[in-house]
């Protein structure tokens, strides 16, 4: 075979070997990221069950007063409010 034959056949072999490094380096990295964005989906779905459990809950009238009075300190018109405060006992004379 000539010289010149021999230099196209190394090229050629060359780019090929050039491009197929390229493309496991893009795999390589295109699995990683989409472990990631796996472990992110996984997370907003948890997220979102959360939610949709709340939303079920508050849906429920009493269940949505009863968090409206925890929180916000709020009684109805006529409610009383009871303060029950634990016995301290002191061992200081």
């Amino acid at each position: 075979m000539p010289l010149w034959k021999v230099l196209v056949l190394i090229i050629v072999i060359a780019l090929l070997g050039w491009g197929v490094y390229n493309l496991v380096q893009e795999k390589n990295l295109l699995g990683k990221e989409a472990a990631e964005l796996s472990e992110v989906l996984k997370s907003l779905e948890e997220e979102n069950r959360t939610l949709t459990s709340r939303i079920e809950y508050f849906q429920n009238p009493e269940n949505l007063l009863k968090e409206l009075k925890s929180q916000f300190n709020y009684r109805e018109e006529g409610e009383g409010l009871i303060i029950i405060v634990p016995n301290v006992t002191s061992t200081s004379q």
